[in-house]
C-alpha cells in the first residue's frame, strides 16, 4: 500500500546524503538554537532537500528545522522529518546519527526511513511492506523473555543518571545517540527494544516508530497507549518501542523500576 511512498522516502534520503557530501562529521561548526540544541549548516541543507522531495499538494510538513505551520493539522498525510537526528553526535564525529523521514497518516506512523551515512545503513519500512536494511528484508527479534534483552538507551539520559534504576534489571543496555537510529536498529532486529520516559519531539520518533510498526513491533506512550502523531503540540511524553512479544514484560519492568529507589551500583552501559 505504501510502496510508492517508500520509493519517495528512499530517493529523498539518497539526495540528502549527496547534500551532506560537502560536510565532514566531527569537523563542522555549529550554533545553539533558542532551546539550546545545536544547529549546523548541514541540518539546513538537508532540510531543504527533504522539503523539495517529499510534500505534495495537500500533504503536511513538520520538521525540526522549519517553523511549524498549523495547516498540517488539517492534512490527513503529514511528513515528519528530522534532517539530522543526533546532531550532537554528528558534530562530535560519533557515527550514531541519521537522516530521518516519517510519513504520518491520520495520526499513525505508516511509513518511514532512516539513513546513517557514517555506517552506510539505509532502513526502510511501511505498513504492509515489512522492513529492509540496505535492500535486504529483515525481521525483528522474536524473543518473549525480557531477561537478557538488548535495550538501546539514550547516551545523554544515561549520563544524567536516568537509567541507573534499570541497571539492576536483567537486561543488557547499550548507549546510542540518535533516537531514530535506535528505533531503526530495533526494527532491523539488531536490538530488542528502546525507550525514553522523558518528552521527545515527534520528529525524533515518527520515522523509527513507522519502522518498528512495519516490523510487527509495538510503539507506545509510557502509559501503554499507542503513540499518536501530528498533534497540535508535536511532543510525545516519551515512548516505548519493542517487539510485540515483549510489550507486557517491558511495561512491567519499567513500572517496577520506577517504583523502586534508584541505585547507582557502579555499572556502566556500553
Amino acid at each position: 500500500m505504501y510502496e510508492k511512498d517508500l520509493t519517495r522516502i528512499e530517493h529523498a534520503l539518497l539526495a540528502a546524503k549527496q547534500a551532506l557530501a560537502g560536510f565532514t562529521p566531527g569537523e563542522i561548526e555549529s550554533v545553539l538554537k533558542a532551546g539550546g540544541d545545536p544547529l549546523t549548516e548541514a541540518d539546513l541543507a538537508v532540510n531543504q532537500v527533504l522539503a523539495n522531495f517529499l510534500p505534495r499538494p495537500g500533504e503536511g510538513w513538520l520538521s525540526e528545522e522549519t517553523a511549524d505551520d498549523a495547516t498540517r493539522l488539517d492534512c490527513s498525510r503529514v511528513w515528519v522529518v528530522d534532517p539530522i537526528d543526533g546532531t550532537r553526535e554528528f558534530i562530535q564525529g560519533i557515527p550514531e546519527w541519521c537522516i530521518s523521514i516519517g510519513l504520518v497518516e491520520e495520526g499513525r506512523a505508516v511509513a518511514g526511513g532512516i539513513l546513517n551515512p557514517a555506517t552506510d545503513e539505509l532502513i526502510l519500512g511501511g505498513e504492509g511492506q515489512g522492513v529492509t536494511r540496505n535492500g535486504v528484508p529483515v525481521s525483528m527479534r522474536a524473543t518473549t523473555d525480557i531477561r537478557g534483552a538488548l535495550v538501546l538507551a539514550s547516551r545523554s539520559e544515561v549520563k544524567r543518571g536516568e537509567w541507573n534504576k534499570f541497571f539492576q534489571e536483567p537486561i543488557s543496555i547499550r548507549n546510542i545517540g540518535s533516537v531514530a537510529y535506535k528505533l531503526g536498529l530495533v526494527a532491523a532486529g539488531l536490538a530488542d527494544g528502546t525507550w525514553t520516559l522523558v518528552p521527545k519531539h515527534e520528529w525524533d520518533v515518527a520515522a523509527g516508530a513507522a519502522l518498528v510498526l512495519a516490523g510487527g513491533g509495538a510503539v507506545m506512550n509510557p502509559d501503554g497507549n499507542p503513540a499518536v502523531f501530528n498533534q497540535s503540540n508535536p511532543k510525545l511524553k516519551g515512548f516505548i518501542a519493542v517487539g510485540s512479544g515483549l510489550s507486557q514484560a517491558t511495561m512491567d519492568l519499567i513500572r517496577r523500576a520506577q517504583n523502586e529507589p534508584s541505585i547507582d551500583n557502579g555499572q556502566t552501559a556500553v
